[in-house]
C-alpha cells in the first residue's frame, strides 16, 4: 500500500484535537466530544469522568496511556468487556482519523488510522504528538530514579518515535542476560550475543536520551519563565555510560560496555541483575537560581518546578520537529498559588499549542479568555459546553 503521507509536515498546520467519541472507556458508556479548535478545559466534580477523557487522549500516543493501565482496568465496569477510543485530529499532514481499543476475548490493543490497521504505535507521532503533566508526577523528584527515566524516555519519544522500540529492545536483551546469568551452566557464546545486543542498544539509547537532555537545558535558559513563578531547572544525566560520552565517541563507548558486561558476569550474577548501563541512569533535576537539588525544595517549588520542565518540553518539540504537541494537564492548578495560575495560562497561551486541562472549578483558567473553551462535566456523559468571558 502506498503511503499518503506528504514528504514534510505542513508548517502551517497547527495541530488541533477537533472530536473525540468514547465507548465503554472507563466511567463513559457512549460520550462524544466536539472541541473549538483551540485549548479545552474540563470542570466538574472529582468522579465526573475528567480524567479519563484525558487518559484517552494520551492513548493517541505511542506507549500505554498516563496511567500506564491494562485493558481490562480501561473497559468500563459492567459493560462488554472492550472499549473504543475515536479521535479527529487536524495534524501535520492534515486531518486523520485515529482510534483505539480492545475487544472483548481478544488479546491486544487495536489501532486504525483512517480505518487502516497499524501494527505499531510509531506512526502515530506523524500526526498528534502529546505531552501530559498529572498529579502521579508531582513525586518525580523524590521518586525513584525509574520514574525520572520514564519521564525522559516519554520526552525522547515526542521528538524521535523509534526510541521507544530501541528502549524495549534494550529492556528486552537485559532481561534475557539477567536469565541467562541464574542458569548454572550459561552459555557463553548466547551470553556474547546478548551483550552485544545490550552495548549497542544501550548506547543508542543513553545516546538519545543526552542529546534531548542538552536541547532542552539550551532552551530553559532562553524561554520565559512567567516573571519567575515557574524557575529554571537545571538538567543533567548521570550513569555510567552517559558519564563516558562525555569524553569518548559512542563507538568506543559500546566496546567499553561489551567488555564491562563481560568482564562483570561474576559480579552481576551475584547480584541478581545487570549493574551496568543506561537503566542505571538517572535525570538530575535541579532548582538553578538556589543551585539546590529539586528533591529538597519545597513542595510548591517542586510543582513549579515540573510545571516549568513539561513547557520546556512542549517547546522543545515544536522546536525540533515543527510540530506543536499537544498538551494534558491534570489538575494542573490545583497546588499553584494565584500567581502561577495567572502565568501558567499566559505561558500556555503563548506556546500556541492547544492544551486540554481539568479543575473542579473554572475560575482558575479564566485568564486564558477566547483562548480556551469551557467544558462542564456534571456527571459521566452530561455536558454543558461553553467560552470563558473575554
Amino acid at each position: 500500500m502506498t503511503d499518503p503521507r506528504p514528504e514534510a509536515p505542513r508548517p502551517e498546520a497547527k495541530v488541533r484535537v477537533s472530536r473525540l467519541r468514547l465507548t465503554d472507556f472507563r466511567n463513559h458508556a457512549d460520550l462524544a466530544l466536539d472541541f473549538p479548535g483551540r485549548s479545552v478545559v474540563l470542570v466538574g466534580p472529582n468522579g465526573a469522568g475528567k480524567t479519563n477523557v484525558l487518559e484517552a487522549l494520551s492513548l493517541l500516543a505511542p506507549g500505554r496511556g498516563f496511567r500506564r493501565a491494562t485493558l481490562a482496568e480501561m473497559a468500563r465496569q459492567g459493560g462488554p468487556g472492550g472499549f473504543s477510543v475515536m479521535a479527529e485530529v487536524e495534524g501535520a499532514f492534515g486531518p486523520v482519523r485515529i482510534g483505539t481499543g480492545a475487544v472483548a476475548g481478544e488479546p491486544g490493543r487495536r489501532l486504525l488510522v483512517d480505518g487502516e490497521p497499524q501494527k505499531g504505535s510509531e506512526r502515530l507521532s506523524d500526526h498528534l504528538r502529546l505531552i501530559w503533566l498529572v498529579p502521579a508526577m508531582d513525586g518525580l523528584f523524590t521518586g525513584p530514579a525509574g520514574d525520572r527515566r520514564r519521564f525522559l524516555d516519554r520526552l525522547v519519544l515526542a521528538v524521535d518515535p523509534g526510541h521507544g522500540r530501541r528502549v524495549s529492545s534494550y529492556e528486552a536483551a537485559v532481561a534475557g542476560r539477567n536469565r541467562l546469568l541464574e542458569a548454572r551452566e550459561a552459555d557463553a557464546a548466547w551470553l556474547d550475543a546478548l551483550e552485544a545486543e545490550i552495548a549497542a542498544t544501550g548506547v543508542a539509547v543513553a545516546a538519545a536520551r543526552r542529546e534531548t537532555v542538552h536541547c532542552l537545558a539550551r532552551l530553559i535558559e532562553t524561554r520565559p519563565d512567567g516573571g519567575g513563578a515557574f524557575p529554571r531547572a537545571a538538567v543533567q544525566l548521570s550513569g555510567d555510560v552517559d558519564a563516558a560520552l562525555d569524553g569518548a565517541a559512542a563507538a568506543d563507548v559500546e566496546d567499553w560496555l561489551r567488555a564491562d558486561l563481560k568482564a562483570g558476569r561474576s559480579r552481576d550474577r551475584a547480584a541478581g541483575r545487570t549493574l551496568a548501563g543506561p537503566h542505571r541512569s538517572d535525570l538530575a533535576v535541579r532548582h538553578a537560581v538556589k543551585d539546590m537539588p529539586a528533591s529538597a525544595s519545597s513542595t510548591g517549588e517542586q510543582k513549579a518546578l515540573l510545571t516549568g520542565l513539561v513547557l520546556a518540553q512542549a517547546a522543545l518539540v515544536t522546536e525540533l520537529t515543527g510540530q506543536p504537541p499537544v498538551l494534558l494537564l491534570d489538575e494542573v492548578a490545583a497546588h499553584l498559588d494565584a500567581r502561577r495560575r495567572r502565568a501558567l495560562v499566559e505561558l500556555v497561551a503563548a506556546l500556541g499549542v492547544q492544551a486540554f486541562m481539568t479543575g473542579t472549578e473554572a475560575a482558575p483558567f479564566e485568564g486564558l479568555g477566547n483562548e480556551a473553551g469551557i467544558i462542564a462535566v456534571p456527571d459521566a456523559g452530561a455536558l454543558f459546553s461553553g467560552d470563558f468571558p473575554a
